[in-house]
């Protein structure tokens, strides 16, 4: 059976840094794409970031660009990110989950993602 453990979350002011971890426990972990995604109070949950199965390859969307960054350390199956430069608007539940696919180019398709967490609660205070 396949578990998703997201850890990390907490409250931090605007312009502080947090590192969330993704915790995966199945096989082949290592083939999968990890994705990020968050979801704002009162607002659809939105891609943030994804990483290729070896982790060679990162898409982000514009809105993290340069502040966040995606990892992977398949020797522990633990997907990382790291953000930096907090902004309120960041405030929101952030899940991670897998996909099938070994990279993408693009944002990819959540439909895709399957084996959620039960997500990691970030807060950025003004």
């Amino acid at each position: 059976q396949v578990q998703v453990e997201e850890t990390g979350g907490g409250l931090v002011q605007s312009g502080g840094s947090l590192r969330l971890s993704c915790q995966v426990s199945y096989s082949p972990y290592s083939r999968d794409s990890i994705g990020w995604f968050r979801q704002a109070p009162g607002k659809e949950r939105e891609f943030v970031a994804v990483v290729s199965a070896n982790g060679s390859k990162t898409f982000y969307a514009d809105s993290v660009k340069g502040r966040f960054t995606i990892s992977r350390d398949n020797g522990k199956n633990t997907v990382f990110l790291q953000m930096n430069s907090l902004k309120p608007e960041d405030t929101a539940v952030y899940y991670c989950a897998q996909s099938a696919s070994t990279y993408y180019s693009g944002i990819p398709p959540e439909v895709e993602f399957g084996s959620w967490g039960q997500g990691t609660q970030v807060t950025v205070s003004s």
